[in-house]
């Protein structure tokens, strides 16, 4: 299984975050001690010229506001060749045809 840097980046906001504020609590140094172990579970994708590819799913699946983030995602995938995403939200990615959409829910 693969993640971009956008996915660490994800993480480390929902990880500081507070628990009042729908976040994990963790501190700093218990966030970086997590992204360590993200890091070896996960092969890391390289950040490679997403921008042409990201500006393709935009304009031609017309997204707007924080769907945009999502769509930087797909371009990755697109990029890197990975057709399947394992997300708790399923809905933000069904517009984008030749993807694979997994709940992990539903993974035994």
């Amino acid at each position: 299984m693969r993640i971009t840097s956008q996915n660490l980046i994800e993480f480390w906001a929902v990880a500081t975050r507070p628990l009042t504020e729908n976040g994990l609590g963790f501190s700093v140094d218990r966030a970086m001690e997590e992204l360590r172990v993200l890091k070896q579970l996960f092969i890391l994708l390289p950040d490679a010229p997403l921008q042409s590819e990201w500006e393709r799913l935009v304009t031609t699946y017309r997204v707007s506001g924080k769907s945009c983030h999502d769509a930087r995602l797909v371009a990755a995938m697109m990029v890197h060749g990975t057709m399947s995403i394992l997300t708790f939200n399923i809905q933000d990615f069904t517009r984008y045809a030749g993807i694979i959409v997994l709940d992990p829910r539903l993974i035994a």
